[in-house]
């Protein structure tokens, strides 16, 4: 992905707002793991150095489970999961975006490919 302007995404209630600062992505993830399954999530991963919080800290709340390495933010309002942060394979911070959050980018119209989190 190349660095374009920024497009924003959100929680439902708008109380959580980012900007991703990357072009489209040309494929959505669908991870296999026991919570990205069952909410259905399409990701795109991003470093975290283009992804900008522009509101809502506080009203992230985090959720940890299994080996507790990734960080699911969601709403506590709301109760949507717009992006988790974490580490990729490389080793640097990453930002898992939930494109069903970032509404410019149509995810239902993007091609679809298994990331097996299930194994991690």
């Amino acid at each position: 992905m190349t660095t374009q302007a920024p497009v924003e995404g959100g929680c439902h209630c708008g109380a959580v707002r980012f900007n991703v600062h990357a072009a489209r992505p040309e494929k959505a993830y669908a991870c296999n793991c026991s919570i990205c399954s069952r909410a259905g999530w399409l990701l795109t991963f991003v470093p975290a150095d283009r992804f900008e919080l522009l509101s809502g800290a506080d009203a992230i709340q985090d959720y940890q489970f299994g080996k507790k390495h990734l960080h699911h933010g969601f709403c506590r309002h709301c109760g949507v999961r717009s992006f988790s942060r974490g580490t990729s394979p490389e080793g640097g911070e990453t930002v898992a975006v939930n494109l069903r959050c970032v509404p410019a980018w149509k995810a239902t119209e993007l091609p679809v490919e298994t990331f097996d989190g299930a194994s991690l």
